[in-house]
């Protein structure tokens, strides 16, 4: 039986990796798909690669810091199908001057990194709620990481934006989960993703070496797939609850 037989969702970041398995996940279960990404080229493989396996997917080329895209996202979504029912804010590609402490990251850097990370969420959920609780209720889903919970040495954007989506999750699930959305994020350990396979084809070492301060700060995690990763999103579609813990996974 298919879970989410015609329900609406859309997958920010549906192009590949954690995303891209979701949105495929989700068309199995009978979801509809809007993958939205700012790589149309990996966009249009992902879509086509639902379709082929019978799904149902389209996708819009969509930049999640952009205030006016991301509302267009959620409008042509409904345009397609009707309604809302699933929202899975995953989009997040990193940055010039990103990268190292307080005092080595760009005022730039961290406006940039803070907008992919947490006020792309934030203007998601502010046009989707409004069309999943007319829909009779759905699920938004938030993918934090366990850099959300355990820090490393040089990832001050990172590591801030992760932790405060662990927040927004929460308190966003105080005002929505009495409406019938449930809210909830997901944090992943480390996830060998397609763009990762192909930088351990060339270089394991240093791919090793950059998950190092997890493992060492996370003894007992493993490394796992963006499929397997995928399973940890929402195949029910109702809940009155609301929902204030968060997973880790991985």
């Amino acid at each position: 039986m298919q879970r989410l037989k015609d329900q609406v969702a859309i997958v920010t970041g549906g192009a590949q990796g954690i995303g891209g398995a979701t949105a495929r996940r989700f068309a199995e279960e009978g979801a509809r798909v809007l993958i939205a990404d700012v790589d149309e080229a990996a966009a249009v493989a992902n879509r086509d690669r639902i379709r082929e396996a019978g799904g149902t997917a389209e996708l819009l080329v969509t930049d999640v810091s952009k205030h006016d895209q991301v509302r267009a996202m959620v409008e042509r979504a409904v345009e397609l199908w009707g309604g809302l029912h699933l929202l899975v804010n995953n989009a997040y590609g990193g940055g010039r001057g990103q990268q190292g402490s307080a005092v080595e990251v760009s005022e730039e850097g961290w406006d940039h990194g803070m907008a992919l990370l947490v006020k792309s969420m934030f203007l998601a959920v502010k046009y989707a709620a409004p069309h999943i609780q007319r829909a009779g209720g759905g699920a938004i889903v938030n993918i934090a990481s366990v850099h959300g919970l355990l820090m490393a040495p040089g990832k001050l954007v990172y590591e801030a934006g992760k932790s405060a989506v662990i927040g927004l999750t929460k308190q966003m699930a105080c005002d929505f989960g009495p409406v019938g959305i449930r809210v909830n994020c997901i944090c992943p350990g480390h996830i060998v993703t397609e763009r990762m396979a192909r930088r351990w084809a060339t270089t394991p070492r240093a791919s090793s070496s950059s998950t190092s301060s997890t493992r060492c700060a996370a003894p007992g995690s493993r490394w796992t797939s963006p499929t397997r990763s995928s399973s940890s999103a929402p195949t029910r579609r109702r809940s009155s609850r609301a929902t204030r813990s968060s997973s880790t996974a991985g």
